[in-house]
């Protein structure tokens, strides 16, 4: 860990040395990429996060960084053909189109064939899992030593990061992948404007995930798609993330424009499956009562949840007081549409909100409030128009119809 530690580092001051031209130009977003790309898949996968975020980023910086979706740097096709033949034993029962390579930080994908059609094969990188898992250690490290201050004493901080580390680095595991890609086919069959490419786990290996092969796919807010079709886009894509999230607990972290396009038959395509989480049904249910008092605007309940939910009370807590902040802050942000609200500067407040009163929120809301962030984003490009917060209400209510969310005492109060 020591030594990745002082190769990060050294990347760093590497990269700001080679900066200092950039910087003169005032033009530095490109270097920027260079060195993310350069700390490794730990850090694009933070970098991904950021690109979707124009209320945070100025729109050079995300169009520069949006290129880490799918288009990092790939490995050598020597590298690509050993892995290959490691997996298999040999020569593999593939054509690739060595030309044809989408490249993340996990995986290259390329176009095959087998027997005649084509598939997508997605090929592990060599060595990636341990890369994050060093770095994740690395992030542990430095938060552990945050936590001893005095004003963020308590806060956790190295636990969110393991958590978020283990997802990270179980985006390795393509046996799990394909479960997840079938569990979501099979979970949201019924919605027919959505497709999911099948896995194929009988030409799967390890560290190769074979997959239908989906030709055709355009970026959803690609500029010849009209507004009203747009608007529809974004509604049916938070449809689908309230069904993945308050219906089956599962939680896509990854719903970045890297990953969702529209077929050539009108569909919305979801390519990927890596980083897929399922919730414990005590955070499900939690995160599913915030939301929906937050949506109505009832601020007393949400304060109340998030005390209930909270990883720990200080000492010193003022529970009061954060109870008044939080009702505050609910009416100031409900009923708010895309353009008008950010989950970002919310969530930021909400947080702030708990370390200043001593409560510290529960390490497990990271996931669903993760993917909330990448699909807003998503969503602000598609229609900054949406009441991100109203939208979620069917969903919920049908969880409470069909007894997966449990009316508890603050429902019928």
């Amino acid at each position: 860990m020591v030594l990745r530690a002082i190769a990060v580092l050294s990347i760093c001051l590497w990269h700001t040395v080679l900066a200092l031209p950039s910087i003169v130009r005032g033009d530095v977003t490109g270097r920027a990429r260079r060195l993310v790309v350069a700390l490794g898949p730990a850090f694009v996968k933070g970098a991904q996060l950021l690109s979707t975020r124009r209320d945070v980023l100025p729109a050079g910086w995300c169009e520069a960084l949006a290129e880490l979706h799918d288009r990092v740097p790939p490995m050598p096709v020597r590298v690509a053909r050993k892995v290959l033949r490691s997996a298999y034993g040999g020569e593999p029962p593939f054509t690739v189109d060595w030309d044809s390579v989408r490249s993340g930080s996990i995986a290259c994908v390329y176009r095959a064939e087998h027997d005649g059609g084509a598939v997508a094969l997605k090929v592990r990188r060599p060595r990636v899992r341990e890369r994050i898992e060093q770095d994740f250690a690395v992030m542990r490290a430095g938060a552990a030593v945050m936590q001893r201050l005095p004003r963020l004493r308590g806060l956790p901080a190295v636990a969110v990061l393991r958590q978020i580390g283990d997802a990270v680095a179980a985006q390795a595991d393509f046996g799990a992948e394909a479960g997840a890609l079938a569990e979501l086919r099979e979970s949201l069959a019924d919605v027919g404007y959505l497709h999911i490419p099948r896995p194929l786990p009988g030409l799967c290996a390890e560290g190769v995930l074979v997959m239908e092969f989906v030709d055709g796919l355009t970026p959803l807010d690609a500029g010849d798609v009209p507004a009203a079709r747009r608007s529809e886009l974004a509604r049916r894509v938070l449809h689908c993330a309230y069904r993945m999230l308050f219906l089956d607990g599962l939680v896509h972290c990854d719903m970045h424009p890297g990953n969702l396009y529209l077929g050539r038959d009108g569909r919305i395509v979801l390519l990927d499956a890596g980083f897929v989480v399922r919730l414990e049904p005590r955070v499900r249910r939690l995160f599913a009562e915030f939301f929906m008092h937050m949506a109505r605007g009832d601020g007393p309940h949400c304060a109340e949840i998030l005390r209930e939910s909270a990883e720990g009370v200080a000492d010193w807590a003022d529970v009061a007081a954060f109870r008044r902040g939080t009702i505050a802050l609910i009416e100031q942000s409900s009923g708010r549409n895309a353009r008008d609200f950010s989950l970002v500067r919310f969530a930021t407040r909400l947080f702030d909100l708990q370390r200043v009163n001593g409560l510290f929120a529960a390490p497990e809301f990271i996931f669903p409030l993760l993917a909330l962030l990448v699909l807003e984003g998503r969503i602000n490009a598609l229609d900054e128009e949406l009441d991100f917060q109203a939208e979620s209400i069917p969903v919920l209510t049908k969880a409470v119809m069909s007894g997966l969310l449990k009316i508890g005492p603050r429902e019928q109060a």
